[in-house]
């Protein structure tokens, strides 16, 4: 099975200030976020990055993305080599985060409108899937009021629906319901559920099991930037509560036990 996402040895360095040297207790000026992770998604499935705040799993999605750039490895999405070619895959990737910005002046309906125009979405399509996806994420009420009136909840939403203009079939996300009240959570959740069943490929990076449980097909657990673990859902849960099984591993490579 050919993979749509791929990571060879995947290195990422941070360099710290001396402020950050201070906050992290450490005399270090080099911080690995990101250390010699390798790791293949499938067409089709959710792979789940799980681990601990700080572990590195947004970073590694960030280079997926192409945002920032690895100090060493490499990176394919969709047959593509994303430090040759970065404009090619961010054509054919969504990145979705609940900390997405959208200026406030503007409104989802304009910002929606010029995000798909970047894209190269043909004016007739941009309609149809803006129409699905306000309605989708009950934006459709609220689509000419400025983001900044907007509540907090309902930007979110909106956010969401513009990251999705161009119809990516490869979906990045970052913490799906990190700040999100249990209504939007289970919006975006099923959500991801039916583009899963269109067959559209995701990578996630979340802190909370049941969420792993609920929707990925398989896990990599993520400690210190380093991929210690990788695994079916379903074969962790044989071993038991999947919480139980990441403290165990966790503990076990922090050196606490």
């Amino acid at each position: 099975m050919d993979s749509v996402i791929e990571l060879r040895d995947l290195t990422k360095r941070f360099i710290l200030s001396k402020k950050q040297r201070k906050i992290n207790k450490t005399s270090e000026k080099l911080l690995t976020a990101v250390n010699q992770v390798s790791l293949k998604v499938y067409e089709g499935e959710i792979y789940g990055l799980l681990g601990p705040n700080g572990a590195g799993k947004t970073t590694a999605l960030r280079l997926i993305s192409t945002l920032i750039k690895p100090n060493e490895g490499q990176i394919f999405v969709a047959g593509i080599d994303a430090l040759k070619e970065p404009l090619e895959v961010r054509r054919k990737i969504g990145f979705l985060t609940s900390e997405l910005k959208l200026e406030e002046f503007f409104t989802p309906n304009f910002l929606y409108n010029f995000y798909s125009d970047l894209h190269g979405v043909d004016p007739d399509t941009r309609e149809k899937r803006k129409k699905m996806l306000f309605d989708r994420f009950d934006v459709t009420d609220f689509k000419e009021v400025k983001v900044g009136d907007l509540s907090s909840g309902m930007k979110q939403k909106a956010s969401l629906a513009i990251s999705l203009a161009h119809d990516p079939k490869i979906i990045i996300f970052d913490e799906p319901t990190n700040g999100l009240d249990v209504l939007v959570a289970k919006i975006v959740i099923d959500f991801l559920l039916e583009l899963k069943e269109q067959n559209y490929t995701m990578i996630i990076s979340t802190h909370i099991f049941s969420l792993v449980e609920r929707i990925c097909d398989r896990v990599g657990i993520i400690v210190d930037g380093r991929l210690v673990l990788e695994d079916d859902v379903a074969n962790l849960k044989e071993q038991g509560i999947l919480e139980d099984v990441f403290f165990e591993i966790y503990q076990r490579e922090s050196g606490e036990i």
